[in-house]
Formats: structure tokens, C-alpha cells, sequence
């Protein structure tokens, strides 16, 4: 049973559209359509709200430290309010996905995303749910700072935004504890294979990235 959804991304405005941002995109979602507000909350780093699910009372968090120390605020809410790393939900942008798909997956190595390693770090495993939102890769390592640092294409950023209203409809499963029926919800409407990305020219990197 999820008690505590997090979406990882950088605060600012010169980082709100960029791809790095897709999780903060998805709980924004998530509490537009609770009806609940994201506030300050100092005591956990972080933008914060509590909601109600079918009859289950959950968190919603946006780190506010930076990508690299997102686990500085998670494990903060979540030993205040005992939540364990199981009942954790992650959503975070994702290179090796295409732009409109999603994966929902328990557990794994933090494949290089430095706020999946801080909160690997943080809570002391990775044993916790993670939903990953298709960004797709620019097709060169050398180039991925700069690729999570800005904003989609138009066609990629409303294929992630497709798959941030289909993924939502597992939130209820994913409160319940029904991870399958969740996984199935996740996985089982994928949407038509994108256009591959236009040649974008390259800038220098930002130390949020990744």
C-alpha cells in the first residue's frame, strides 16, 4: 500500500517545463485532481500535502533540494510519519523509456538517476515503488545534462502529459495495495510510438541534472 507519493524534479522556474521536472509534473497532477494544495513544509524540505484515497490517508511531496539530495526531504516525511520504504512511490523522469510511456517497478539499482542514489542513500535501500516517465535519450551519453535540462519537444512534452493522466488511474490500486492490477493499468495502455527527436543544439550542463 502507497502512503507517500513523491515526484522528483528541481525548484525554479528556470527548471518548471524541463524534461528533469516530469515528477513534479505527475504529482502536481495527482493533487489537481484531489483537490489538495502543495505548501511549504520545512521540517521535511519540501512542497507537501496530505489527501484522502478511498478513505486512506496519503502524502504528496516535491522535494525542494535540488535533484542530487531528493532524499534529504523524503526520508525526512517519511520516519516523522513512519512510513516504510515499501510504502513509498517515487515518480521520476526516465531516459530508457519513450516520451508517453511509463514504467511502474519495486526495487532495482538507481541506474545513475542521482535522486533515486540520494534516496537509495537516504533511506538505506531501494526497496521502495518507482514510476518512471518516458523522456527517451538524446543518443549520446555526452549529451544527457543537457537533454534532461530542457524543455520536450511540444509532440514529447504531450505524450508525457498523455501518460501522466493514464498512470493516475492507478493511484487508487497503488493506495489499496493492489500493485498488479496497478502494474497492469500502468503498463497495458501504451500509446503510438513517438516521432524520434529533432537535433537539438546542445548548451552547457547544469549541476542539477541527472
Amino acid at each position: 500500500m502507497i502512503k507517500l507519493f513523491v515526484g522528483l524534479g528541481n525548484p525554479g522556474p528556470e527548471y518548471e517545463a524541463t524534461r528533469h521536472n516530469a515528477g513534479f509534473w505527475w504529482v502536481d497532477a495527482l493533487a489537481r485532481e484531489l483537490k489538495v494544495s502543495l505548501v511549504p513544509e520545512r521540517s521535511y524540505h519540501g512542497f507537501a500535502a496530505r489527501a484522502n484515497v478511498g478513505g486512506q490517508s496519503v502524502w504528496l511531496l516535491e522535494p525542494q533540494t535540488f535533484m542530487n539530495l531528493s532524499g534529504k526531504s523524503v526520508s525526512a516525511l517519511a520516519r516523522f510519519f513512519k512510513i516504510a520504504p515499501e510504502e513509498i512511490l517515487v515518480v521520476h523522469d526516465e531516459l530508457d523509456v519513450l516520451p508517453g510511456q511509463a514504467k511502474l517497478k519495486f526495487g532495482g539499482s538507481h541506474a545513475g538517476h542521482n535522486g533515486l542514489r540520494d534516496i537509495h542513500a537516504q533511506l538505506g535501500t531501494g526497496d521502495y515503488w518507482r514510476l518512471r516517465l518516458g523522456i527517451g535519450h538524446p543518443g549520446a551519453k555526452s549529451e544527457v545534462v543537457s537533454w534532461v535540462l530542457k524543455k520536450p519537444l511540444r509532440e514529447h512534452r504531450e505524450a508525457i502529459d498523455d501518460a501522466i493522466v493514464r498512470t493516475l488511474k492507478a493511484v487508487p490500486a497503488l493506495v489499496a495495495g493492489e500493485m498488479d492490477k496497478a502494474t497492469l493499468l500502468v503498463h497495458t495502455s501504451k500509446p503510438p510510438r513517438p516521432k524520434p527527436p529533432r537535433k537539438e543544439p546542445t548548451e552547457g550542463g547544469e549541476p542539477a541534472a541527472n
